[in-house]
């Protein structure tokens, strides 16, 4: 690229593409290793780390030094991972070299959620340059459910936070809130026996195809949200027996319930309820996230807001669990929903140099006094 030398966010842009920080990978701490050395040399910038089990960093926290500890932050909340790329000979570029094709700069990440952070990193610098009382939270884990989100919420612990960006991928437009996830894999359980003599045993499979068969008749009691829409469900996986000749013993499927609700013990309870069920695990309960559409917070920012919650979750789920209640929490940044995940996935460098801006006069807005 050779915008670089007068956009210090699309070189940091380039730098964070070229890390191949999939989830699970080391490139993830190296991610953090870079953000944190753009904080190298500012006096008003604190930087922390959390570790994750294996001894590497699972989140960073960059925090005003010095700032009286009473003094609300605005809080930028990005991940570092990204998606694998399973079939790099499908892309028309290198994917882990941040390539420029007119406005649209290609590599993986560059949407979800690299030029976010990109941007919210630069929008931090400057703003605790001036003094403002910003901060930036980075994880890892995010794209296989939220797992560093929860070191991200202790760095932030016993910090009080004014409002959360969270600046993942919504064409600059503020989006106020997704549904939470819920996955549960259930299982039934029958009796072995020789493939010849099915009656002597009972066949778990069947057992969990009656209950499949119930679903869309009298399934689990899904709700719906005025803003968030309505709750849904999927089964995404189902596992069962082993060889064709012996009757198996144990079928499992993994369901995924988007949720509009605080609490889903109704929905645990239901799978947990049904005859056929032996055993049902929690693999991922994360929060759903609204901020209400009169909040004052919302007046001050020059993006628009728009009507539509984010189809995704995002570590806002986590972080929403260890904050005061009416603390807007937002999804806000330049990457394009349209192609996250994709071959090829890319984000529009006006956009991203547009995120900088907004972001900035957000931190701006936070550091003005109260109008009178």
């Amino acid at each position: 690229m050779s915008d670089s030398a007068d956009t210090p966010v699309l070189d940091l842009l380039r730098d964070l593409v070229a890390i191949d920080s999939t989830s699970g990978s080391p490139g993830e701490a190296e991610v953090l290793l870079r953000v944190a050395a753009e904080f190298e040399g500012v006096e008003e910038a604190r930087v922390a780390f959390a570790p994750a089990p294996d001894g590497s960093p699972a989140a960073l926290l960059v925090a005003p030094a010095g700032l009286d500890p009473a003094t609300p932050l605005l809080v930028f909340a990005a991940h570092a991972d990204v998606v694998p790329v399973t079939d790099a000979s499908a892309w028309s570029t290198d994917p882990f070299s941040l390539t420029r094709v007119g406005d649209r700069l290609v590599g993986r990440g560059a949407s979800d959620m690299k030029s976010g952070l990109a941007a919210a990193v630069v929008a931090v610098r400057s703003a605790l340059a001036r003094g403002t009382a910003v901060a930036l939270v980075v994880t890892t884990g995010e794209e296989i459910g939220c797992l560093g989100a929860p070191a991200g919420a202790t760095l932030l612990s016993g910090l009080p936070v004014a409002a959360v960006v969270v600046p993942e991928s919504t064409d600059n437009e503020i989006v106020l809130g997704h549904r939470g996830a819920l996955w549960l894999t259930v299982a039934t359980a029958g009796l072995a026996a020789h493939g010849s003599t099915p009656d002597r045993g009972r066949n778990a499979v069947l057992d969990m195809a009656r209950l499949l068969a119930r679903l869309e008749e009298s399934g689990p009691p899904l709700v719906g949200h005025p803003e968030l829409g309505a709750e849904t469900l999927n089964v995404g996986v189902i596992a069962g027996g082993s060889v064709p000749n012996i009757v198996p013993d144990r079928c499992e499927i993994r369901v995924d319930h988007r949720v509009a609700r605080d609490d889903v013990t109704p929905l645990t309870a239901w799978w947990r309820a049904q005859p056929e069920v032996v055993d049902v695990s929690v693999d991922l309960d994360l929060a759903a996230v609204w901020t209400r559409r009169d909040h004052p917070w919302l007046a001050g920012q020059g993006a628009r807001v728009s009507q539509r919650p984010a189809s995704y979750f995002t570590d806002a789920s986590i972080l929403v669990r260890h904050l005061e209640a009416d603390v807007p929490v937002v999804v806000w940044g330049p990457g394009d929903p349209t192609v996250v995940h994709g071959v090829d996935e890319s984000v529009s460098r006006q956009a991203v140099l547009d995120a900088v801006e907004l972001f900035e006069a957000a931190a701006l807005g936070h550091a003005a006094p109260p109008a009178p």
